[in-house]
């Protein structure tokens, strides 16, 4: 398999990286805010989509599209956000994120019907799509090779945090209001705020993004070489400064600017590597992680828990989500990118299998299953589970090789085509969640924990390590791909 463009290389890169670690981490910290956004915003209709529901008088059908109008949006933004962010910065880029999760927040929280609820949770889903892509690539770019893989996990942390505070947001409001449909405050009901209060780290993270440096490999591409010296020095400090600078040429250079086309082989297609983004991707989505997030309330309603109670399981499960990202960070960069995805993707398989079988067995109450005594607790513990198993490993290990895994030329554009493949996978699987759920949730388990077995063996043919590499060492193994004919495709 062809994996990329070939470049040549240099190791053994030193940096005085325990110099400046305190300010890279903030940095990183602050692109990461637009994880946390991306997390709110993809989770706050939990605790809305019942409400939303009886106040526009839609289908089950008409809500699943509802729901993954942001999806359909977030696809569009990732696809663009790349391209867009080689063209005008990566700091540009963050902003124009801002102002479209501000607008999302007072449209959704405002719309008057189902047609103005959906154009805005579009809106909102650009933000989101733009923000999937350029805080992976900008945490990349401007950090170490020894601790890349742990601030690369801050973009997770933001986005199970986004995903947390939204769903505390939701349980709070609606239990101020006495339910989600409930009027709240200026005569606007409960759910209304939830999407509202999504204004507040919009701004925030606006603001900040005028406080970091540009990525200094963006610098280099656009021909500011002085700037980029100067980042560089700031985040790594001056040992090996002008080597870093010459290699960084070097992995861009090209007669022509960064396009499209650099993802394809002389001799057709795509390259390999991009591929294996794609499929990361998708992945990270067939396993119906966000079922979880999207649908957990009306799930575990179905299963026979009143609102609040179902409310409380679904904030466990965030913090429950968030406490194994810790986990991730912590190995991320001791064990490696691979070992991670390949005993998460085991867990998966497992805690799925098991909803599976008590979902597909239980008895049929009012049309839903519902599980009783111990297959209830158990369905409940192999759902935390099977968060626990993705949070250590598929949450955070994907953006993090989205961020690092393409060569320099092509990242932003090959990480945009991997995002926007995985905000596809995300819709098809969360419109398809409703109609499947209803005909069978044992069959919709069973789904995701086929494709948690698939992704097994993915990861094991195809995906390479990156631990400690160097970005502009990502093409290195590249010449021994095209050489060798056994392993071309």
């Amino acid at each position: 398999m062809t994996h990329g463009p070939v470049g040549d290389s240099t190791s053994g890169l030193d940096y005085e990286e325990s110099e400046h670690s305190g300010r890279v981490v903030r940095i990183a910290s602050v692109a990461a805010l637009g994880g946390l956004l991306f997390g709110y915003d993809s989770a706050v209709i939990n605790g809305a989509v019942s409400a939303v529901e009886e106040q526009f008088e839609i289908s089950k059908l008409v809500t699943g599209i509802a729901v993954a109008a942001a999806l359909i949006g977030a696809a569009a933004g990732a696809l663009v956000a790349g391209r867009l962010a080689d063209k005008i910065g990566r700091l540009s880029v963050m902003k124009i994120a801002a102002v479209l999760f501000l607008i999302s927040a007072f449209g959704t929280g405002l719309a008057a019907n189902v047609w103005m609820f959906g154009a805005f949770r579009v809106i909102g889903g650009i933000g989101v799509g733009v923000a999937s892509v350029i805080a992976p690539a900008y945490i990349a770019e401007t950090s170490p090779p020894r601790i890349r893989g742990r601030l690369g996990s801050l973009q997770q942390l933001a986005i199970v945090s986004g995903i947390f505070v939204s769903l505390a947001i939701d349980a709070l409001l609606a239990h101020l209001a006495g339910g989600s449909d409930k009027e709240l405050w200026l005569g606007m009901e409960a759910w209304r705020w939830m999407f509202v209060m999504m204004a507040v780290p919009a701004v925030l993270y606006g603001v900040l993004a005028y406080t970091i440096p540009e990525s200094p490999r963006y610098l280099v591409a656009t021909y500011r070489i002085p700037e980029a010296r100067k980042v560089l020095t700031m985040l790594l400090g001056e040992k090996n400064l002008e080597l870093t600078i010459t290699r960084i040429q070097e992995s861009i250079k090209s007669e022509k600017p960064p396009s499209w086309a650099d993802m394809r082989k002389p001799t057709g297609g795509l390259y390999g590597i991009v591929w294996v983004g794609v499929g990361l991707s998708v992945f990270q989505q067939f396993v119906g992680i966000n079922v979880i997030f999207y649908y957990s309330n009306i799930l575990w309603q179905a299963a026979g828990l009143d609102e609040s109670q179902a409310f409380k399981i679904t904030v466990i499960t965030s913090v429950t989500n968030i406490a194994t990202t810790l986990v991730a960070i912590a190995l991320i960069d001791r064990i490696g990118r691979k070992p991670l995805l390949l005993v998460g993707s085991a867990g998966m398989a497992v805690t799925l299998g098991t909803m599976a079988v008590i979902f597909g067995t239980a008895p049929v109450v009012d049309g839903a299953p519902h599980p009783t005594g111990a297959p209830l607790w158990i369905a409940l513990v192999a759902a935390n589970l099977f968060v626990v198993a993705f949070g250590m490993s598929w949450g955070p290990v994907v953006w993090v090789l989205l961020g690092e895994m393409f060569p320099n030329r092509i990242r932003a554009a090959a990480l945009g085509l991997a995002a926007a493949a995985q905000w596809i996978a995300n819709c098809l699987i969360t419109a398809s969640f409703p109609a499947l759920g209803a005909f069978s949730l044992g069959v919709a388990y069973g789904f995701y924990a086929v494709c948690a077995v698939l992704s097994f063996v993915f990861v094991s043919r195809w995906v390479q390590e990156t631990k400690g590499k160097h970005l502009e060492d990502m093409q290195s193994e590249i010449p021994h791909h095209e050489h060798n004919p056994a392993v071309n495709s």
